[in-house]
């Protein structure tokens, strides 16, 4: 496939001709072409910045999971202070059983160390689904971003597109204008001499400051425009742009409607992403299975104990095998599976809701598509039928076969001719680019 970036090459000539008209204002804006607003909106989008930031988390979050398989170890020392005299009796040997007893100096105070090691070696596959899962939610966490980096590229391109066009009217109005305070010149002469009556001229100013109007109203769409764009690409917002058209390209290579659902239907990153959710959420149920199952440590310590005038150990090292079990494991495991398997079939249910939007937005997409080109079709005899009829009338206006009205309407209808084609050229390649978005393959692009 082929660029499915813009098209205007069909009326390069005419816009080469309109920018050329104002070059010295366009030497004072920023030229922007598609592939550096693209480029802009990328770097500064605010929800890129949040997927990154969540893929960072899903990223930590497997190192996590991967991090339970390594030993814990503590440490804990103290000093303790007793300031009541502890009741301390000592088992009595065979030896001085006749004795009346064992003096017990007296304590008040006590120091201890502890250190513990453990390694887990099997926990019912809790660490090991925990692992695999925390994998899928990364995967995702991914393809959520390229998915929504697709997104900022689309809407890039429809905000390029539009403030395109935005200018492209406002240079069609103004050149109208032009010839029509053209018109009014010749018509307020023609009145000075007597040669045209009052009632026309008045007819040809109205219509110039229609013209007038219309152009204001274009300009303000203009405005708001590079406003919406400067925002987008992370500009200030009165920098003035000046839209380039030369690498904007013609899609020329489309295909079939079931090429789209079917690219629809594999290439969709969000789709990619709600399957590894389900995935995760599939694991998920064999984690909360492990309940059922012991765990199994090996264990080491070390103790270290000394109170003074009484007692003092050291090096006092243990290791060995530790088993640890939750009976109530028994009855509470039960219903986190069920939980478990209810989020499952939640994913899928989206999963299969997700489809069949899918194919109802690139019908949606496909059909939109191409109704844009039949307008465009229509619109081009339209253009050709408006400039033709403007011809007529106007060879007939000044053989005095036509009226003031007449001679007005066909300028009129002629200029609505020429927006209404360039506005369906660019009209068509958004639906283009949306038909691209819809079935995946924008982002690849």
């Amino acid at each position: 496939m082929k660029s499915n970036i813009l098209c205007i090459t069909a009326y390069s000539f005419l816009t080469l001709g309109l920018f050329g008209s104002l070059s010295a204002k366009a030497q004072e804006a920023k030229t922007l072409t598609l592939k550096d607003a693209i480029d802009l909106s990328i770097k500064n989008s605010k929800q890129l910045k949040v997927n990154k930031a969540k893929v960072d988390e899903a990223i930590a979050n497997v190192k996590e999971a991967n991090d339970r398989r390594l030993p814990d170890f503590s440490v804990t020392a103290a000093g303790l202070y007793l300031p009541v005299k502890p009741d301390i009796t000592l088992p009595k040997s065979s030896s001085s059983s006749s004795s009346s007893g064992t003096s017990v100096p007296t304590i008040n105070q006590a120091y201890y160390a502890l250190a513990n090691a453990s390694l887990p070696i099997y926990t019912g596959g809790k660490l090991k689904y925990g692992i695999e899962s925390a994998n899928y939610l990364e995967k995702a966490a991914e393809l959520d971003a390229i998915s929504n980096r697709g997104d900022v590229i689309f809407n890039t391109i429809n905000a390029y597109a539009n403030l395109y066009k935005a200018k492209l009217t406002v240079m069609l109005i103004q050149q109208d204008l032009g010839e029509s305070q053209s018109r009014v010149k010749d018509f307020s002469n023609l009145e000075k001499n007597g040669l045209a009556a009052k009632n026309d001229l008045l007819k040809v100013e109205l219509q110039s400051s229609n013209i007038e109007l219309l152009l204001a109203d274009a300009q303000t769409n203009w405005n708001l425009a590079c406003v919406n764009m400067n925002i987008m690409l992370g500009l200030p917002e009165q920098t003035q742009l000046a839209p380039d058209s030369t690498d904007l390209l013609e899609a020329t290579d489309v295909k079939t409607f079931d090429d789209y659902e079917q690219a629809a239907l594999h290439n969709r990153n969000d789709r990619k992403a709600l399957a590894d959710r389900r995935k995760a959420a599939e694991l998920g149920i064999k984690v909360a299975k492990s309940g059922y199952y012991p765990s199994v440590a090996i264990t080491g310590g070390y103790v270290a104990l000394d109170v003074p005038k009484f007692i003092s150990v050291v090096n006092a090292v243990d290791i060995g095998i530790g088993i640890n079990y939750s009976l109530s494991s028994l009855w509470k495991t039960k219903t986190k599976i069920q939980q478990a398997q209810a989020q499952t079939e939640e994913l899928q249910a989206d999963e299969d809701i997700m489809d069949d939007n899918i194919r109802l937005m690139i019908n949606q997409d496909y059909q939109t598509y191409l109704l844009s080109q039949k307008k465009i079709s229509v619109y081009q005899v339209a253009i050709d039928q408006a400039t033709e009829n403007y011809r007529i009338t106007k060879n007939k206006y000044n053989n005095a076969l036509e009226t003031t009205t007449d001679l007005l309407d066909a300028d009129v209808a002629s200029l609505q001719a020429q927006l209404n084609y360039y506005n369906a050229k660019v009209d068509a390649l958004i639906a283009y680019n949306k038909l691209l978005q819809t079935a995946g393959l924008l982002n690849n692009q």
